[in-house]
């Protein structure tokens, strides 16, 4: 039986308001193509709380009251990271697409438990890559793929004095945003192996932590995270052969700079074998370093959530792709998956090519 996209407006609930739920709730609640009909979580005094705010939807602590209901097209999960598997199977087993908070699963096989069962079910699965959504991380997506030249490394640091978590390390905390940047404009099942390096200073799981991924065609990328910063950045660079850009998330506008700056050799090898040939001194560094105008390009302030909100329900309205689909988590799950591994193991560890 092909899928047939609900109509509109597709009606919702959500599992989970405590910190990230309430952004959710808000955002998708203001979507003209979305009818959000259910919350639940199982504090009450956050119900009376939100009650006030959105006095048409109905609260309750009870998933199944959300699971039994069979005019609901869509579940957002909005909980800690060890549910959002059992939570998830449930939803598509009861026949209804799911929107699952990052990261999708604790482990791939998680993942791909879920992804054979929503094509089993003929649902979607969408996963909260928010970045992915960014106006000026598309920005950089459309400006890798035609204006940077070859993609040569990129490079991140996002740090600050953060809630650590018990369930969790900094890396599946805060390099998830990372990943989720760099799955706009490069295939993260191109990974070809993992390093990383990391401290756990105040509990058990890593607060401090480094993550190296080498990709199959040569590109290279470095992520830096901590829960243990003084200061808060949000840095990302994006070098090419033909330009640059610097990504700083912390600025409340001009958040994109693009530098007409790079490096490159004067001769080619040819030409230096034919100076040898003749006699001349040949070296085989001739750097030519290109400095030329810095751009900022215009973004448009539409808040990010909103726009990843709209793109939900185009997607369940047959108008558009998933940009953050299951195999999109999937994916990111791989990798810090292996980064745990290489945690623990102290090495590098390989990525089978998917």
């Amino acid at each position: 039986m092909a899928y047939t996209p609900p109509v509109s407006p597709i009606r919702t609930g959500i599992i989970g308001l405590g910190y990230w739920g309430p952004n959710l709730l808000r955002t998708f609640g203001a979507d003209p193509d979305c009818e959000l009909v259910w919350g639940c979580d199982l504090n009450i005094e956050r119900h009376k709380k939100l009650q006030r705010q959105y006095p048409a939807v109905k609260f309750t602590a009870d998933v199944d009251d959300l699971l039994s209901d069979k005019s609901l097209d869509l579940i957002l999960i909005a909980t800690p990271t060890g549910t959002h598997f059992p939570l998830a199977k449930k939803v598509l087993e009861a026949g209804k697409h799911v929107f699952i908070e990052k990261p999708m699963a604790r482990t791939t096989k998680e993942a791909d438990a879920l992804l054979k069962l929503a094509k089993q079910k003929k649902r979607q699965i969408f996963v909260d890559h928010t970045f992915v959504f960014a106006p000026a991380v598309q920005e950089m997506a459309r400006m890798a793929k035609k204006e940077l030249g070859e993609l040569r490394y990129f490079d991140s640091t996002r740090i600050n004095l953060g809630l650590i978590q018990k369930d969790i390390n900094v890396l599946w905390d805060l390099a998830i945003h990372d990943l989720s940047i760099l799955s706009a404009f490069l295939d993260l099942r191109d990974v070809k192996e993992v390093a990383a390096h990391g401290a756990a200073y105040v509990g058990s799981q890593e607060e401090v932590a480094h993550l190296h991924m080498t990709f199959r065609s040569g590109f290279s990328a470095h992520v830096h995270v901590s829960w243990l910063s003084p200061v808060k950045l949000r840095s990302v660079i994006l070098c090419g052969s033909k330009a640059m850009i610097t990504y700083d998330d912390t600025q409340p506008s001009e958040k994109l700079r693009v530098y007409d700056k790079g490096v490159e050799h004067k001769k080619t090898k040819a030409d230096l074998s034919a100076e040898a040939l003749r006699g001349a001194k040949a070296d085989p560094f001739f750097p030519v370093y290109r400095s030329g105008d810095i751009r900022i390009p215009a973004l448009p302030s539409t808040e990010t959530l909103s726009l990843e909100a709209k793109h939900v329900m185009a997607c369940l309205q047959g108008k558009e792709k998933p940009r953050a689909s299951g195999e999109h988590g999937r994916s990111v799950v791989a990798i810090l998956e292996a980064a745990d591994k290489s945690l623990k193991l102290k090495r590098t560890v390989p990525l089978p090519k998917k």
